[in-house]
């Protein structure tokens, strides 16, 4: 039995090739690809600068570090991976979760109203989530008013594009960051980006990136100084080659990503109670495709229905368990937070296959599974 996953890389060939280069290469990290793949992110989000690092978590941890400080406040959404507010914490900052909008996204209007009431509040992590962009001209608005620190975490949204503004350029925010898992847009096996317009924070990402060391050739050509506390973050020349090679093809796999997306909203729309999250958009990459069921219409639980289609193959996946409802949280003092369009997206939402190599029969036995199931109870 073949199983269709909820994400999945696309190698390619000329993948395989590009990578095979490097292999043979003198430089395997460290070298001339790196900095090869951060211009071309670069050039593709119409950021200045551009930091490679090993995953998203990693951009995510050095970002929070460079811009927050001990016990800021920072609004941000429970409808993410822990990585988004897990870094927060590791600047020993303090998140403050705020429910979502009907679409998936954090409320930039809840958040406006926290700014109103609450003159601690530093920053604002906003995510993109399932590839869907918020509101650039809403994020810019809070950005100027407020005079507050901006993170986008476009995990989910390579490609995508608000207000003629794509993800990632940092127009409205100081630093954005992507993931380059295998179940996104594009990959590099693992690994992350740091995007920002800011020369300073650029020096600083650097710097973090590799054990907080500032190379000094002009003193001596292997001097070299450690001025702050960094990491071994850096990404190799072996991903960024896969990398390089994923970007040249990235609006390929994201439109087809939408068309997808596109078939799945005109075959689900037909049924009463399940809904695309939100309407199919241009705007969207399409990382993920969610659409809320009603159970208590169903005679199935979300549990069994995962189970069942297990048995034929399918393996859907849900994004995500509230953050503010882990343990871990819990522990800190979350978990009472006013966030009933969450609490109800988390009874609702499954996330179905969507990926570059899913074909025009799978999606069909995807769909009519999941209706025979639900319907047969």
């Amino acid at each position: 039995m073949k199983k269709i996953y909820y994400g999945k890389q696309t190698i390619q060939k000329d993948d395989i090739k590009e990578v095979v280069k490097v292999l043979k290469s003198d430089f395997l990290t460290t070298g001339p690809k790196v900095k090869e793949f951060e211009k071309a992110l670069c050039s593709y989000t119409n950021s200045k600068y551009c930091v490679c690092v090993s995953n998203a978590t990693a951009a995510l941890h050095i970002s929070s570090l460079l811009l927050l400080n001990e016990n800021d406040l920072v609004l941000t959404t429970p409808n993410s991976f822990l990585a988004t507010s897990n870094a927060i914490l590791y600047a020993k900052a303090k998140p403050v979760f705020v429910d979502i909008c009907e679409d998936g996204n954090i409320n930039l209007d809840l958040c406006e109203k926290l700014l109103l009431e609450n003159k601690n509040i530093k920053a604002i992590y906003v995510v993109h989530f399932s590839g869907n962009p918020v509101n650039q001209k809403k994020l810019a608005f809070l950005r100027e008013k407020y005079d507050i620190k901006i993170l986008e975490d476009c995990a989910h949204s390579i490609g995508a594009v608000n207000n003629n503004i794509k993800a990632g350029s940092c127009k409205n925010s100081d630093i954005s960051v992507f993931s380059f898992h295998p179940v996104k847009q594009l990959t590099t096996g693992e690994g992350g980006a740091i995007l920002t317009n800011d020369k300073k924070i650029y020096e600083m990402a650097l710097q973090l990136r590799n054990h907080g060391i500032e190379l000094k050739s002009d003193i001596a050509p292997w001097h070299y100084e450690m001025n702050s506390l960094g990491y071994n973050y850096k990404l190799t020349d072996i991903a960024c080659a896969l990398g390089l090679s994923q970007l040249k093809k990235i609006e390929k796999f994201i439109n087809k990503r939408r068309k997808i997306a596109n078939r799945y909203e005109k075959f689900f729309k037909k049924f009463e109670f399940i809904k695309p999250l939100y309407e199919f958009t241009f705007d969207s990459s399409y990382h993920l495709y969610v659409v809320l069921i009603d159970f208590e219409k169903y005679k199935i639980s979300k549990k069994d229905l995962f189970l069942k289609l297990r048995e034929k193959g399918i393996f859907l996946q849900y994004h995500y368990i509230p953050i503010n409802q882990q343990a871990y949280y819990k522990n800190l003092g979350y978990g009472n937070e006013n966030t009933p369009f969450m609490d109800d997206y988390y009874k609702k939402a499954i996330s179905l296959p969507i990926y570059p190599k899913l074909s025009k029969k799978e999606q069909n036995f995807v769909q009519d599974s999941i209706i025979e199931i639900l319907e047969k109870g």
